[in-house]
């Protein structure tokens, strides 16, 4: 993205603890970084660490990306704006549910996205990790396997990210998906639309979007989709 912006830096993969999370925020902090992306499963733990959060990101408790602003730290949910994004982007125009799958920090970016959806459920593994998640910021408890009838189902989960599938029936009866996981191939859920005729969003786009939003936040430079999406396939 720095190429395409036209902007010269550097993006750093960093494995993190809280430990050393906690270290990175406060070298950011003191300008060494101009921003941090957060991951799983330390979302929670860069929402405790910033000075101020964003509306939705103090909704969710959920932080995927850390601004600088002088020597104050805020936190951002990118995740909650791509979640709005493409459920306002005319794509899934047939959903008359939503039914998402995890109950960790991306499932509560995406829960606190869903604010204008009627019919939301909320399944787990965890039945207990759906209620807390359910408790603080809406849904319908359902469990784990429950396929609802039209619903855009939004997968949160790491299923399909070594060829994992999802709970039989689910897509069978849904009208579309946003599916997270990635890698060199596409998931299982991601083929199957194409069987079903389903429109969907795969990782690969959520990833890139989310990103994109991060890099605004850092640079006020906004990046055209396609241009960065065809610079993702070229790396």
């Amino acid at each position: 993205m720095l190429g395409i912006a036209g902007l010269k830096g550097e993006y750093v993969r960093l494995k993190a603890d809280e430990e050393m999370l906690s270290s990175a925020v406060e070298d950011l902090r003191a300008g060494h970084w101009h921003g941090l992306n957060v991951t799983m499963p330390l979302k929670a733990a860069a929402a405790a660490l910033a000075d101020s959060l964003s509306p939705t990101a103090e909704r969710s408790g959920s932080v995927n990306t850390l601004v600088r602003e002088r020597r104050w730290i805020r936190g951002e949910s990118t995740d909650s704006w791509t979640f709005r994004y493409l459920l306002n982007s005319g794509r899934f125009p047939e959903r008359t549910a939503v039914l998402l799958l995890g109950a960790g920090g991306t499932a509560a970016a995406a829960l606190a996205a869903l604010d204008d959806e009627p019919n939301v459920y909320v399944a787990a593994r965890r039945t207990s990790k759906a209620g807390d998640l359910s408790a603080r910021l809406g849904g319908e408890v359902v469990s784990w396997g429950t396929a609802v009838a039209g619903a855009l189902v939004i997968n949160t989960t790491p299923l399909g990210t070594s060829g994992e599938t999802l709970p039989d029936g689910i897509l069978d009866v849904a009208s579309g998906l946003i599916d997270l996981p990635y890698g060199p191939n596409p998931t299982p859920a991601i083929k199957a639309t194409a069987r079903l005729s389903l429109p969907n969003a795969d990782g690969h786009e959520f990833l890139l979007r989310q990103a994109m939003g991060s890099f605004e936040l850092w640079t006020g430079v906004k990046i055209d989709y396609e241009s960065a999406s065809e610079a993702l396939r070229n790396t």
